[in-house]
C-alpha cells in the first residue's frame, strides 16, 4: 500500500489505523481537537462521526486481538502481516454487510432485468469494477458510505422514501463527499412532494423527510452537540478552504500529487497556472460558481419531472460536475460518480463501461504509486471482457441504445452525419482505448524526460478529463431530452 515503510506518514492505510489508535484512546471531546496527543498535522481525523465510530469498533476488536495495534503513540507506523490482515478483513466484512447486498438487491429489483440471469449478470458486472476494487482493498478505505448512498437508491426506487432518507443521511455522516450525490436526493424528493400537492398529501411527505433528516443528523452528531465549538471544530476539520482548490490532502506528501486530479482545474494549469493568478477566496467562488451552473440543468428538470430514471442520470450528471469542477478534488472522487454510473449499466451498457475505464484509467497515476500496476493490468481487461460477453456494447450504440433517439430527432435534417453515427462511436470507443492503452505503457515502462518528471501522470489527467467533459455533456443531453420517462411508476 501506498507509503508503506515510509516515515513519517506511512500512508492512507497508516491513516485509518491512527484513526482507531485516537477513537479508542481518546474521549470524544478531543478526537477532532489538536492536543498533546492529538496531533491533527499525523493524519488528524476529517471525516464526519460515522466515520469515527466505526473506528472506535474497529479498534475495540482490534485491542481484544492485540493491544499493540491501536497502543497510543507506540503504535504509530504498525505495519505486521497480522494487522494488515486484519485491516484488509475489515474491508472485507465491510463489503460483504454493506456494498454488496445493496448492489445485489438493486439488481434483482430492476424492471428491465426480468430474467434472474440478467439481474445475476449485471451485479457481477458492478461488483467487478475495477476502480473500487483497487482503491478499497489496494490503496486501502472503506466502501460504506457508497454501500449506503446505494441502500439509498434501493429504498427510493421501492417508494421507502423516509428509509431512503435515512440511509443517506447515514452516508453522508460517513464521508461528507456524499455531497457530490446530494442535490439529486433533494430534487427528487422534493418534486416528489410538488407532484403530490404541497397543500395535502406532498406537505405531510415534505414534513417526514424534513423530520427524518433532523434526527437522523441528530443521532449522528449527538456526542457533539452539547458544544457549539466541537460542532464547529469538526466542521472545520471537514471542510478545510484555507487549503486552496488543489490541495486534496491535508499536507503535500512526497508520495502523493494532488495537482494531478483528472478534473478542469487541474488540467486547465497545464496551460494557465491558476494558484499563481486567482487569489485562494476567488478560487472558492469560481469553483462554486462553475459547479452550480453546471449542475442546475440536471436538477431543474428532475424537480419539475421527478422520476427514478431521471433520479439515476442526475446522480451521475452532479456528481461528475463536483469531480470537474469542485474545490479540492481527490482521485478518488472518481468513484463518486462511477458508482451511479454502475446503477445504468443494463440501460446504457456501452457509454457505462466506457466511462468506467476511464474512470480507473484516471487512478492510474495513484495506482502505480501504490505499486498496483499488476492488479490493475488484471482487472481492467477481465472487466472490458465480461461486460463485452454479457451486454455486447459493441452491438448497442445506435441513438436508440444510447438514449439519444429524442435527441437525434431534434437535429434530423441539421445534421446530415447522424446515420453514421453507430460507427463513429465504435471508432472513437476503440480509439479511447487504445489511447488509455499506450498511456498506461508508457506511464508504467518508460522514464519521464528529466526536464517534465510528471508528464505521464499530466497526460493521463488531461485524456481522462477530456473524456469527463464529453461525458458530461452526453449525460446532460440525455437528461434534458428524456420526456418519456420509460418504465417508472407515476408518482401519485
Amino acid at each position: 500500500f501506498l507509503g508503506a515503510g515510509k516515515p513519517p506518514m506511512y500512508g492512507d492505510y497508516e491513516a485509518q489505523r491512527h484513526w482507531q489508535e485516537i477513537t479508542y484512546n481518546l474521549p470524544i471531546r478531543q478526537w477532532y481537537f489538536n492536543t498533546s496527543d492529538n496531533n491533527l498535522l499525523y493524519w488528524g481525523l476529517d471525516y464526519p462521526p460515522l466515520t469515527a465510530y466505526h473506528s472506535f469498533v474497529c479498534a475495540y476488536i482490534a485491542k481484544l486481538i492485540n493491544p499493540d495495534w491501536v497502543a497510543l503513540h507506540t503504535s504509530r507506523g504498525y505495519e505486521s502481516q497480522p494487522h494488515k490482515l486484519f485491516m484488509r478483513t475489515t474491508v472485507f466484512v465491510a463489503d460483504l454487510l454493506v456494498y454488496i447486498p445493496a448492489v445485489i438487491l438493486y439488481c434483482f429489483s430492476l424492471k428491465e432485468t426480468s430474467a434472474k440471469k440478467k439481474a445475476s449478470t449485471c451485479a457481477l458486472c458492478i461488483l467487478l469494477y475495477p476502480g473500487l476494487i483497487l482503491i478499497d482493498h489496494g490503496h486501502f478505505q472503506y466502501p460504506l458510505s457508497l454501500g449506503l448512498a446505494l441502500w439509498a437508491v434501493l429504498c427510493l426506487s421501492h417508494d421507502w422514501d423516509l428509509l431512503g432518507s435515512v440511509a443517506f443521511c447515514l452516508a453522508l455522516n460517513y464521508k461528507q463527499m456524499e455531497l457530490y450525490h446530494s442535490l439529486p436526493f433533494f430534487c427528487y424528493l422534493l418534486g416528489k412532494c410538488f407532484k403530490k400537492g404541497l397543500k395535502g398529501k406532498g406537505l405531510v411527505l415534505l414534513a417526514k423527510l424534513a423530520g427524518t433528516v433532523l434526527v437522523s443528523f441528530a443521532a449522528c452528531w449527538l456526542p457533539f452537540g452539547t458544544d457549539v465549538e466541537q460542532i464547529m471544530q469538526v466542521l472545520r476539520r471537514l471542510f478545510p478552504i484555507d487549503r486552496g482548490l488543489f490541495e486534496a490532502c491535508m499536507f503535500s506528501s512526497p508520495t502523493h500529487c494532488p495537482d494531478k486530479v483528472a478534473n478542469i482545474w487541474c488540467s486547465l494549469s497545464v496551460l494557465i497556472k491558476i494558484k499563481n493568478v486567482i487569489s485562494p477566496r476567488t478560487q472558492l467562488k469560481l469553483s462554486f460558481a462553475v459547479t452550480f451552473l453546471s449542475l442546475l440543468p440536471a436538477c431543474i428538470k428532475l424537480t419539475v419531472q421527478p422520476s427514478l430514471r431521471g433520479f439515476k442520470f442526475a446522480l451521475v450528471s452532479c456528481a461528475l460536475s463536483f469531480f470537474l469542477f469542485s474545490f479540492q478534488v481527490h482521485e478518488k472522487s472518481i468513484l463518486l460518480v462511477s458508482v451511479p454510473v454502475c446503477l445504468i449499466i443494463n440501460e446504457i451498457p456501452f457509454m457505462a463501461t466506457w466511462f468506467l475505464l476511464v474512470s480507473t484509467f484516471s487512478l492510474l497515476p495513484l495506482l502505480l504509486k501504490d505499486e498496483l500496476l499488476l492488479p490493475y493490468a488484471v482487472t481492467t481487461p477481465a472487466f472490458l471482457a465480461v461486460c463485452l460477453a454479457s451486454f455486447s456494447i459493441l452491438e448497442k450504440t445506435s441513438a436508440e441504445d444510447l438514449q439519444l433517439k429524442a435527441f437525434s430527432l431534434s437535429l434530423k435534417g441539421y445534421v446530415s452525419w447522424f446515420k453514421s453515427f453507430p460507427r463513429i462511436v465504435r471508432s472513437l470507443f476503440l480509439l479511447s482505448l487504445a489511447l488509455m492503452g499506450v498511456l498506461s505503457v508508457l506511464s508504467a515502462a518508460v522514464p519521464p524526460p528529466q526536464r517534465l518528471p510528471d508528464l505521464f501522470p499530466l497526460a493521463v489527467a488531461v485524456v481522462s478529463c477530456l473524456h469527463f467533459l464529453l461525458f458530461l455533456l452526453y449525460f446532460n443531453v440525455v437528461i434534458l431530452w428524456d420526456s418519456k420517462n420509460r418504465g417508472q411508476k407515476k408518482i401519485s
